[in-house]
């Protein structure tokens, strides 16, 4: 197979999981844990990096990191 060529979302994906491992707001474990979470329907719908940003933002809300309203007001912008 070759490798898949990043687009501008996996590269910022991969960043934001990047700042969070550094601010100690997430770690690789919690981020794999949560892709592990997703139902098996949702996970084989999902490309690789749309998984991660589910864990990422599943992570953040259980933390009360965001709130949904946050969430909601900032994909509703996009």
């Amino acid at each position: 197979l070759a490798p898949h060529e990043l687009n501008d979302f996996d590269r910022e994906v991969d960043a934001l999981r990047g700042l969070l491992g550094a601010k100690g707001i997430m770690s690789v474990d919690e981020l794999r844990r949560g892709i592990e979470a997703i139902p098996e329907d949702e996970y084989h719908r999902l490309s690789y990096y749309r998984r991660w940003i589910r864990s990422i933002a599943d992570n953040l809300l259980r933390k009360g990191v965001v709130s949904e309203a946050e969430l909601a007001a900032e994909l509703g912008r996009s």
